[in-house]
């Protein structure tokens, strides 16, 4: 018999996935009305003269609204404005981008879609197969993209047999951030083992030190969460489960141990968890009243926007068991399409994004690497090397991550992220029935999971 529970996950899951697919082609379809329309008006138009013509501007939605990533837009603003574009700013604030989706959503089915939006992961071929995204054949093919790209960028933008979007750099999650002048202080050393890791955890807390910066926020929790599925199992396992949405894999023991340590680390948490965004516990770490701190590289932006300094007032080293991997999240830009006038204006952001003058620039602010195979490594800090030395292995080592949208698409990750959270939450929740959910809503999503 059908477990009731497990049926109603599975038609759940369902009804969400359809939900996305009739809201991308209704999408599609009222944009493309639109500007058959405004296409068809405007041929009846007389051309206006140069006097009267508008300076050429690019509408960008994003979601990069902290210190570290202001610094970073800064620097593709001036460099667009030395071409006399403007950058039209509309910045949604909101982790993980879930307040930037939802009004880019809104703002496509109002006919007023931006010329530019940050669509980080796989998500933006859905849009790209659906004809609403610029391709940027013309500028990435006599800018040698695929040479200059590393193998798993390049098949990241790239969208059948089409460039789609433009690749700004790559952020490493799985990193450990701890506050170095504590550690000097009391005489540690950065972990590299668990047993290291729970050994400085107590110090730190004898010490009346949080050892672990850590906010109850869902998508925060799940990339955690990601981050110690990876030191667990090493990329092949980590890709069954969260690229293949394979049922099987979920019951493994390996998941069991991943969530066991999820809940073990709340020990050195602070008490009681709170809703708190990232820069603030970033904050934490920085002002000393937590050490550590597990999250994507953009912390690091944020702290060398404050004023610190990697290797003295901070630094970083890989989360126990993941040294030798990379878990990944890929800024990116989409151009939409439109009635092709500022065809011109995006294909010109497109080749300064992908300059090395820029990638360089845009990754020290922001705290990632350039999606250049072989950057300035002079211009690195010793966080950024370890990201790129590790990067560099080849997708053998690497991890798509599921939280910031490189592994499933919106309704997956929506779905496994809201199971975490709630794992996490309740203290009373067995790791088996955690892991039956997590099955089930694997085997109504993948195209692999055979339907009970």
């Amino acid at each position: 018999m059908i477990d009731k529970r497990h049926a109603n996950n599975r038609g759940d899951a369902k009804a969400r996935a359809a939900s996305s697919r009739s809201w991308i082609v209704l999408l599609a379809v009222l944009y493309l009305f639109k500007y058959t329309i405004s296409t068809a008006d405007a041929a009846t138009m007389a051309p206006l003269s140069p006097a009267s013509q508008a300076a050429a501007a690019l509408q960008v939605v994003h979601w990069w609204t902290s210190a570290g990533e202001r610094k970073a837009v800064d620097v593709l603003a001036s460099k667009l404005a030395e071409e006399n574009i403007q950058w039209r700013d509309l910045a949604i604030p909101g982790g993980a981008g879930l307040g930037a989706s939802k009004v880019l959503k809104s703002m496509v089915l109002a006919g007023k879609a931006p010329e530019a939006t940050q669509l980080n992961g796989i998500v933006f071929g859905e849009w790209a197969d659906l004809g609403l995204l610029l391709e940027l054949d013309d500028i990435a093919a006599p800018g040698n993209w695929q040479k200059l790209l590393f193998p798993t960028v390049w098949s990241l933008v790239h969208n059948r047999g089409h460039v789609v979007a433009v690749p700004l750099g790559i952020h490493r999650i799985n990193n450990l951030f701890y506050n170095k002048k504590i550690f000097d202080r009391l005489g540690l050393a950065a972990p590299r083992t668990w047993a290291e890791f729970d050994r400085v955890a107590e110090k730190l807390k004898h010490a009346g030190i949080t050892p672990l910066a850590q906010s109850s926020e869902a998508w925060q929790v799940a990339t955690l969460f990601e981050a110690l599925v990876l030191a667990e199992s090493g990329p092949a396992y980590y890709r069954s489960l969260f690229v293949d949405l394979n049922p099987g894999a979920f019951g493994d023991a390996r998941m069991t141990h991943a969530l066991q340590r999820l809940r073990a680390l709340k020990e050195w948490m602070p008490a009681p968890l709170k809703e708190r965004p990232w820069p603030d516990m970033t904050r934490q770490l920085a002002s000393g009243d937590a050490a550590m701190f597990v999250m994507g590289d953009w912390a690091k932006g944020e702290l060398l926007a404050w004023g610190l300094t990697t290797d003295q007032d901070f630094s970083c080293v890989a989360l126990p068991g993941t040294a030798d991997y990379h878990l990944y999240s890929v800024d990116t830009l989409a151009m939409f399409a439109g009635d092709y006038s500022h065809q011109p204006a995006q294909e010109k952001l497109a080749q300064l994004i992908m300059s090395q003058p820029v990638q360089t620039a845009y990754n020290q602010a922001k705290g990632a690497i350039p999606a250049w195979r072989s950057p300035d490594l002079s211009k690195m800090d010793s966080c950024a090397r370890a990201s790129w030395s590790a990067f560099s292995k080849g997708s053998a080592f690497q991890a798509p991550s599921l939280v910031h949208r490189m592994a499933a698409d919106e309704t997956a990750k929506d779905a496994i992220v809201a199971e975490v959270h709630r794992y996490f939450m309740d203290d009373k929740m067995a790791e088996s029935d955690i892991q039956r959910k997590l099955a089930s809503i694997a085997r109504s999503l993948s195209k692999t999971g055979k339907q009970e």
